[in-house]
This record gives structure tokens, C-alpha cells and sequence, in this order.
């Protein structure tokens, strides 16, 4: 039995409203102009130094905006042991700056202290699932609270996989108590890509854990999408996103943009239009 919408636990300091990613070069226009936004999503790995201006901007944004802070290198299905390291530089940057939502992917990027310059798909059997939920459930107990896992774009599929992906996130879920963060750009590129039904995928995820939405633009490239997150959102990424919407309630709500990027303006203007839709939602319910 799933939650009612209104009962997801979505902390209080994060808004269910829409957001964009901190970019470098936005860092001095978000803090002369303070934009109409209603959170910033910040990279982790990109504030794991001692100091320095990346430490001082996000210092100065945390101080008038709401934060959520977004993994790419923590390799939580990897085989692994968890890099300790990395564990004390989150640890600490959330001490620090006191997030509202904790993010990382359903992927791994490193292996026999090797790197990854990819966040990559794993095959969905019991055996790979027991390995990603002991990672969740260790990261959980290190910070001493619950993170999101983001479903991530995959170009390749394992013919082994005994389950569903959405299957598996829900597992996942109810192995560890961690949140969900839908990548709705991600799910369309795979149900493009690999003939996925994104509709029946969004009703195999548990509406009491989706606390986090990301949207982004995508590239196509022989015969295929790529997920570049260096365009606006495509329409019908958008039209998925109503549907996600009617499902989970309003939902805080991230623009991503990291290729390419443009005037601080237009990543406002696609949180604008997302925001509409929140909006919409809010009314609805």
C-alpha cells in the first residue's frame, strides 16, 4: 500500500517547488540579482576541497536559498568496498551547509581504485541488489540520515537482469528507507532507447518515495538519445513530467544544465515553466 501524496516526507526547508543547478558561471549573477527560484542543487564533488571561491559561493547561496546536494562519484554499485574518504568529504559538507535533500545515482563509476569518467548501469538480479542496498544502508548510517537514489540513463541492457528497474528501485527502497530523485529526461531516453513503457514505469514507484524530480534536454546521435543535459527540455519530456506529476503531487522539481550552459535567464525561464505546472498540481490537489 503507497502513502498518500501528502504524506511523502519532503523535508519542510526543501520547497515542492522548482529549482536549478549552481553553475560557476552563474555564481555572480544569482548573488547581485537573487533570482525568483526556489532552491539550488549543487554537485558535491565540486565543494569537496578545504576552501576557495567554490566553498565561498555556495556559502553565500546557502545563506538565501534552500539546498540539495547531488552525487556522481560515490560508485554505490560498485563491488566495492565504499571509498571512506569520500564518505568524510560529504559528511562534512553536509554538517556544513545542512541540505535539505542528499542525492546520489543507481550506478558505478569505480572500481580497484580506478575511476569511471561514467555513471554505469548495472544488471537488476538479487545479488547486485544486496550489494547497492548494503551501500545505501552504509551511507545512510555514516551522514546519520535517508538519501535519495536517481535512476540514470543506460545505453546497454543486461540480458541477465531478473527484474524490472523500477522493480528494482522499489526494492531498493524497501530494502534501505532511502528517497527516490526521478530523472524524468533519463527515463524517456531509456524507454526511447531500449522500448521501455515510461508510463507503466512510473506506476511501479512507490508515490510515498519520490521526494526530488530532475528534467534536462537530450541530444540524438545515431539512431539513439544521448543524455547531454545541455539543452532545453524536450517536449516530451515535459509531457512525461505532467504524468509523473499526476502521480507523485508536486514535487521539488530540478533544471539540470551542465553542457553548454547558457544565460542564467533561460535555466529560469525552464524552472518557470516547470514551476507553472507545479503549480497546476498544487491546485489540482
Amino acid at each position: 500500500m503507497h502513502l498518500p501524496k501528502h504524506h511523502r516526507a519532503i523535508p519542510d526547508a526543501m520547497p515542492r517547488s522548482a529549482g536549478i543547478g549552481l553553475r560557476a558561471p552563474h555564481y555572480s549573477d544569482i548573488l547581485s540579482t537573487g533570482p525568483a527560484t526556489g532552491w539550488f542543487e549543487a554537485h558535491s564533488e565540486n565543494y569537496f576541497g578545504d576552501g576557495g571561491q567554490p566553498l565561498y559561493y555556495l556559502e553565500q547561496v546557502r545563506s538565501l536559498y534552500p539546498l540539495s546536494l547531488h552525487g556522481v562519484g560515490l560508485s554505490l554499485g560498485s563491488a566495492d568496498t565504499l571509498d571512506r574518504e569520500h564518505l568524510r568529504k560529504l559528511k562534512s559538507l553536509v554538517t556544513r551547509f545542512e541540505p535539505a535533500l542528499v542525492s546520489e545515482h543507481l550506478s558505478w563509476g569505480a572500481v580497484a581504485g580506478s575511476h569511471l569518467n561514467d555513471l554505469l548501469p548495472l544488471p537488476y538480479t538479487e545479488e547486485a541488489l544486496a550489494v547497492v542496498s548494503a551501500h545505501v544502508r552504509q551511507t545512510q548510517d555514516f551522514l546519520g540520515r535517508q538519501i535519495l537514489i536517481e535512476n540514470i540513463s543506460a545505453y546497454l541492457q543486461f540480458r541477465h537482469s531478473t527484474m524490472a528497474e523500477a522493480d528494482f528501485i522499489a526494492a531498493l527502497m524497501s530494502d534501505t528507507g532511502c528517497g527516490i530523485l526521478l530523472d524524468v529526461n533519463n527515463l524517456y531516453v531509456n524507454a526511447v532507447n531500449h522500448g521501455i513503457d515510461p508510463l507503466a514505469y512510473l506506476d511501479r514507484i512507490p508515490v510515498s518515495a519520490v521526494m526530488e524530480i530532475h528534467l534536462a534536454g537530450f541530444d540524438s546521435a545515431s539512431g539513439m538519445l544521448i543524455d547531454t543535459h545541455g539543452k532545453r527540455v524536450a517536449e516530451p519530456v515535459w509531457a512525461l513530467y505532467r504524468h509523473a506529476l499526476a502521480r507523485f503531487g508536486p514535487t521539488p522539481t530540478l533544471i539540470e544544465w551542465d553542457t553548454d550552459i547558457p544565460a542564467l535567464a533561460v535555466l529560469l525561464e525552464e524552472a518557470g515553466r516547470a514551476q507553472a505546472m507545479l503549480e497546476e498540481c498544487h491546485a489540482a490537489a
